[in-house]
């Protein structure tokens, strides 16, 4: 056995002698590459990836997560913040389902759940019930205001009332909310969001107006629209300037193009101002007016005349009624002479008018104000626009402003509407304008071509000069003689018999010519060792 293993080791031995150095060096540099390969990836496949399943933590469901994973066995990962838990990834969706079935991620705040968890067969104290109710409405309302759009984080305080039996429903004291809004980075709530963040708070709490709820962020307090809320303006504000602009776009779009088909494409530029009125107006008239206008009049629907007429004997004699010696005072005395008659005369008639009842509501976005200015180029050869054009073109202008301003409210004249519309001459797309608008005179940019016709004649003459500079060094390497080879000298060991003959022609050889014995001698060398 041991004499095998000899052989063995020896031919082991002979076969690795064989290598050379290098060759040593490399076998054991691949065999040490190859190894730590392996290492590595054993390391690789055997490594326990982990996945962030639980972010933004509070203390409290970052120890009832370590609590459950501890309990189940399942390692996990510990942010040095103590806010994100990582998890194996190929556990990581079976456990947010598991832990998210039980209720222990709640944002740091308590849900009615805690009735649930902490219900006692003895029972609990009014106090203690009030307590926990006040907590788990807290916490219910923290996890509704988490879901909304852009809140990172919130923290809700409720003030509940204290109810009584000797008050009635109107004199019951409201309840009060205090809230504070963390948004996401770079979220800006619009007023809607504002809003709605009240009328969540609202609709969860009993018996709490929008007038008791507070709620803030970490710069300022949010308003809601009933109290005075800016965002919403500003927004409204934004939207009537961006009509604005588009209707100057449109007006502007429309004069261009139709102007261009009597100028020349590219040799109009339009300038356009507006003012609208954003107001929308909701108004109910009654009116009365006449049948008949002209009179005045109304249309008669019904008439009644009384006329009635009296006469008779009495006593006519003037003086004062009971003032005589006989007479009872205030009281005319008795007479029997004289006759008096008497008459009375009413009417009455019924017209009726027209009676107009009218709901009005005047939409907005009407035209108070346009100006037009129009630049455009004269033709070729002409500095100015000729009179026949500019008023045609004046007329145009003049005809698109009447149109837009007649909802108004305001009548404007000739003159008026002349004023709101400019035409003028300019001369623009030259090539004066071009090198100007390009930033460059003329005299640079002749500059700039001579600097390049220079800059080029200098690379075609250098590149003349390398392409002579090689042509007379290959016709000097033609010039030059080729080296004739040394011819060495032949001996004939055919024609020679025997070995004296040989030598005597080589001692004569190495005599006469030694150099060529010496060139003759390498050259059988080289042969032989070939």
């Amino acid at each position: 056995m041991n004499e095998r293993f000899a052989q063995y080791r020896e031919k082991l031995t002979q076969y690795w002698n064989r290598f050379s150095g290098k060759q040593k060096i490399l076998f054991f540099s691949t065999l040490f590459i190859i190894i730590i390969i392996i290492v590595v990836l054993t390391m690789q496949l055997s490594k326990t990836e982990y996945e962030v399943a639980f972010q933004d933590l509070d203390s409290t469901d970052s120890a009832g997560v370590m609590t459950y994973l501890d309990s189940a066995g399942i390692s996990y990962r510990l942010s040095p913040d103590g806010k994100s838990i990582s998890v194996p990834s190929t556990e990581a969706a079976r456990i947010k389902v598991d832990i998210g079935s039980q209720g222990i991620v709640q944002g740091g705040s308590i849900g009615y759940k805690i009735f649930d968890e902490s219900s006692s067969m003895i029972g609990t104290t009014d106090s203690e019930f009030n307590v926990k109710y006040n907590n788990a409405l807290n916490g219910e309302v923290e996890q509704l205001m988490r879901r909304m759009q852009g809140i990172k984080d919130a923290k809700v305080l409720i003030n509940l009332p204290k109810e009584t039996v000797f008050a009635s429903q109107e004199d019951q004291e409201q309840a009060s909310a205090s809230v504070v809004l963390t948004f996401d980075p770079g979220f800006r709530p619009s007023q809607d969001n504002i809003d709605g963040y009240f009328n969540l708070v609202k609709t969860a709490v009993p018996n709490l107006p929008v007038d008791n709820i507070t709620i803030a962020n970490n710069e300022v307090e949010l308003m809601p629209s009933a109290r005075g809320g800016q965002t919403g303006v500003s927004s409204q504000v934004e939207e009537n300037f961006a009509l604005q602009k588009k209707f100057e776009e449109e007006v502007k779009k429309d004069v261009k193009q139709f102007l261009s088909t009597l100028t020349g494409p590219d040799k109009v530029d339009v300038l356009v101002f507006s003012k609208l009125n954003f107001d929308k107006e909701n108004r109910k008239e009654d009116l009365v007016t006449p049948v008949d206008a002209e009179n005045m009049k109304g249309i008669e629907i019904s008439s009644q005349i009384i006329s009635s007429t009296y006469s008779g004997q009495g006593n006519t004699t003037g003086g004062v009624a009971g003032t005589g010696s006989e007479d009872v005072s205030g009281y005319p005395s008795g007479t029997d002479s004289g006759t008096s008659t008497s008459e009375e005369s009413s009417e009455t008639r019924n017209y009726e008018v027209n009676r107009i009842t009218k709901d009005i509501i005047a939409s907005p976005y009407t035209v108070k104000d346009l100006t037009i200015n129009v630049a455009v180029e004269p033709p070729t050869g002409q500095t100015t626009l000729d009179a026949a054009t500019s008023a045609a073109i004046q007329n145009i202008l003049v005809n698109i402003v009447r149109a837009s301003l007649a909802d108004s409210g305001v009548t404007y004249t000739d003159a008026d509407l002349t004023k709101k519309v400019s035409v003028y001459s300019q001369q623009f797309g030259s090539n004066e304008a071009a090198a100007g608008s390009g930033g460059l005179a003329t005299w640079m940019i002749w500059a700039i071509a001579a600097g390049a016709l220079l800059i080029g004649a200098g690379g075609g003459y250098v590149i003349y000069r390398s392409r002579k500079k090689k042509e007379q060094e290959e016709e000097m390497e033609e010039d030059i003689p080729l080296q004739v080879p040394t011819e060495f000298p032949s001996i004939n060991l055919e024609s020679v018999t025997n070995d004296s003959q040989v030598r005597k022609q080589l001692e004569s050889l190495a005599k006469k010519k030694p150099d060529e014995f010496v060139n003759l001698l390498r050259t059988w060398l080289a042969d032989e060792q070939r």
